[in-house]
This record gives C-alpha cells, sequence and structure tokens, in this order.
C-alpha cells in the first residue's frame, strides 16, 4: 500500500431547496469543483488517472455518468476516465474511498474523488418511476423488512432511548455551531463562491448571475421554537428541526501519492490512513456509522480519545446521539462548524463535502486525526480516517 495523501479539497456553498443554487444544471456545480482543485493546487489536470463521483439521483440532469459530464463540460482533459458509483447517502465519501483505494493499490498516481446532488432539480425518490419496475421485489420482503429513513430514525431513537428534548437540544447546537462558524470565517479557506443564473421573466435561467458564496441552511432558533414543530412521523420524535435539509451542493478531493506529490512539488493537506465501507442492520438503516468507526478505530490501533475531530452526518439527530452512546466521545470534537441539520446534505455530494470540512479543520484547530462516517440507504456506513499534514 502506497501513501494516499490529499493535496487539495474545495467545496461548493449548499443551497436550500429551490434556493441560490437551484437553477445551476449538477454538471456545471460539480465541474466547477473539480476545476477549481486545479486552479488551487497548480497541478495540471493532465496528472490525474481516473476520477470517481458520487450521486444518488443519476435521473435527467444527473444520469449519463455525471462525473465524467461535469469533467468533460469544464474542459479538463478528455483522457481521463471517470465514473459515477451509488452508496446511497454515502456516494461520494465512498467515491473518495475508491480513488484512494487506486492510488494506494498502484493503479494510478493520482486521482480525484468529487460528488454532487442538485435536489431542486432533482427531488428525492426521483429514480424510483413508474413504469421500471421496483427497487427491491418479494424476495427482499421475504428477508428483510423495508422500511424508510424517517422509521429508522424513529427506531434509533427508540432503541437508544433518545428524547425528544434531546433530540432539539443537538438540534439547536448544530444550528449554533454553524452559524458560529460562519461568523468566525471557518469555512473562508474550503468555500468555492458559485455564480448561479438568475431565472428571467420566462421561468427560464438568464444570462445575468447571482454570486452564491454561503451555506443557505443556517437559521436561528431556540429550544422553545423547536419544541413547537410537528414530528415527521406520527407518534415520533424527529421534526424537521432535527432532520437534514434537502440541499443542493457538490465537493471534490484531489489525492495522489506522497511521491508524487514531491515530483509536483504540491504541498499534502492530510493523508488517508483508512477507509472501510460497512454494512448494517438494513431495517434500522442509519447505525452504519457506529460500526464504521469502530472498525477505523480497532483497524488502527486507537481510541476515541485519539481522534480531535469528527464529521459524522447529521441525516437525523439520532443517529449522532446513538453513535454517542455507542463511541463516548468529546462531543465537543463532533461536528464543530455544525452538521446536516444546519448546513445541509445534498445526498451524494455530502461525503466529500465532509472530507472537505474535516482537513481543512484539522488545519485551522491545528489537530492531527480526523474521522469522517455516514450512514446510507439500505444499511451502508462510510468511514475515512485522515492525518494533517
Amino acid at each position: 500500500m502506497r501513501e494516499v495523501v490529499i493535496v487539495e479539497a474545495v467545496r461548493t456553498p449548499l443551497g436550500k431547496r429551490n434556493g441560490g443554487l437551484s437553477t445551476m444544471h449538477s454538471i456545471d456545480l460539480l465541474g466547477a469543483v473539480q476545476s477549481e482543485l486545479f486552479s488551487r493546487s497548480g497541478v495540471n489536470p493532465s496528472e490525474v488517472g481516473q476520477v470517481v463521483g458520487g450521486c444518488v439521483g443519476q435521473v435527467g440532469m444527473q444520469t449519463m455518468n455525471v462525473t465524467r459530464n461535469a469533467w468533460l463540460t469544464s474542459g479538463l482533459p478528455l483522457e481521463v476516465a471517470a465514473t459515477t458509483v451509488d452508496a446511497q447517502c454515502g456516494s461520494s465519501q465512498q467515491a473518495t474511498n475508491l480513488a484512494y483505494a487506486l492510488v494506494a493499490g498502484g493503479v494510478v498516481d493520482v486521482a480525484v474523488g468529487c460528488g454532487v446532488e442538485l435536489m431542486s432539480g432533482v427531488p428525492m425518490g426521483a429514480t424510483i418511476s413508474s413504469g421500471v419496475g421496483k427497487p427491491v421485489n418479494r424476495g427482499y420482503w421475504e428477508k428483510y423488512e423495508l422500511t424508510s429513513q424517517f422509521e429508522g430514525a424513529e427506531r434509533i431513537a427508540k432503541q437508544w432511548d433518545i428524547s425528544r428534548e434531546s433530540l432539539d437540544e443537538f438540534g439547536k447546537l448544530s444550528q449554533d455551531r454553524a452559524i458560529q462558524a460562519w461568523e468566525e470565517d471557518r469555512f473562508g479557506s474550503q468555500i468555492l463562491s458559485i455564480n448561479a443564473p438568475d431565472i428571467g421573466e420566462d421561468g427560464e435561467p438568464s444570462e445575468t448571475t447571482r454570486t452564491i458564496s454561503r451555506d443557505e441552511g443556517l437559521r436561528e432558533t431556540s429550544l422553545e421554537a423547536l419544541a413547537g414543530l410537528r414530528t415527521n412521523m406520527p407518534d415520533g420524535v424527529h421534526t424537521a428541526g432535527t432532520s437534514s435539509q434537502i440541499s443542493d451542493g457538490a465537493g471534490a478531493v484531489l489525492l495522489m501519492t506522497r511521491e508524487k506529490a514531491d515530483e509536483l512539488g504540491v504541498k499534502p493537506m492530510a493523508t488517508i490512513v483508512d477507509s472501510c465501507l460497512v454494512g448494517s442492520d438494513p431495517v434500522l438503516m442509519l447505525t452504519g456509522p457506529i460500526y464504521a468507526t469502530q472498525k477505523l478505530l480497532a483497524d488502527n490501533g486507537l481510541q476515541m480519545s485519539d481522534i480531535d475531530v469528527v464529521e459524522i452526518n447529521e441525516a437525523f439527530a439520532s443517529v449522532v446521539l446513538a453513535w454517542e452512546k455507542e463511541l463516548n466521545p468529546d462531543m465537543a470534537t463532533v461536528n464543530p462548524n455544525g452538521g446536516a441539520i444546519a448546513i445541509g446534505h445534498p445526498l451524494g455530494g455530502t461525503g466529500a463535502i465532509l472530507l472537505t470540512k474535516a482537513v481543512h479543520e484539522l488545519h485551522r484547530s491545528d489537530k492531527e486525526h480526523a474521522i469522517v462516517t455516514m450512514c446510507c440507504g439500505g444499511g451502508l456506513g462510510t468511514g475515512t480516517l485522515i492525518k494533517r499534514l
């Protein structure tokens, strides 16, 4: 295994549903962060061996290999191949983990991991259309109960005895931390501002643009306000204030061997120590981060106290709070700048975005180790362990 380093990582601001990025085409949004990797690092994009991207809603403008189409639309070298993968919400983290494996295994010396989701244009569930068959059949139902992520989140809250009050407190914490992060310019080094088309009188994107440079999901709240929200499900405990936001966004990470970085004269930001993808109960569905984190720690001889920054996707507050009960972390290190409840969760783009947040936060706070982990539909957990250089 060759040492693999992160040379650059960048993300877009996350746009709220039908917000500032909603007029974009997915390939333009993803292509913007792909191109920015080379503008910032000075690396010639022809050095890249392969690009691996993540996307969940692979239909419409996100079909026909959105990763490749974004690369070509940006004018990047046509000789560089690209693949789009689907690991549900963990798609772009798994894409980056696969890019890491390509470099570590000697297939290529340089790779890009990335991902995008424009949920305003390609709504969640858009791939499940009538007339082309259903994702699962009777054979699946005979083995597993088919649940939604909303149901999984509620069952996790019940199994780990997590109260509505605890969920609301975490939801407020996410918002408070994200607001503080923006007030202190903690995201400045990782954000690429996007010039998005305005909508003309005909309802179509116009020639004029507006600049989106800030995450749009942030909102001041209170425990009283959160307590007054209706629940997602009857007799449930989660609300919109304790669930991830539907969002638009993209992220990208440039990887290479340490030797290649030295040859090109670029300074690495971090090394990828290890990665994993684990299976978990598909009925509870969202417990994967527990097992992914445990595996990364065990395989690398580390304790939770050795981890300085954790980015765990806030699909629902119960996912993080159940993980907390099992791992017993210092919660000051967990999503220190807010997570998907406050900032958003553009499905297939979130993994690369969380990796970007983690590596930049290690440098900002002068810390050493970070873990990024996500729950995924169908019962999966992604994991990446990185170390600042």
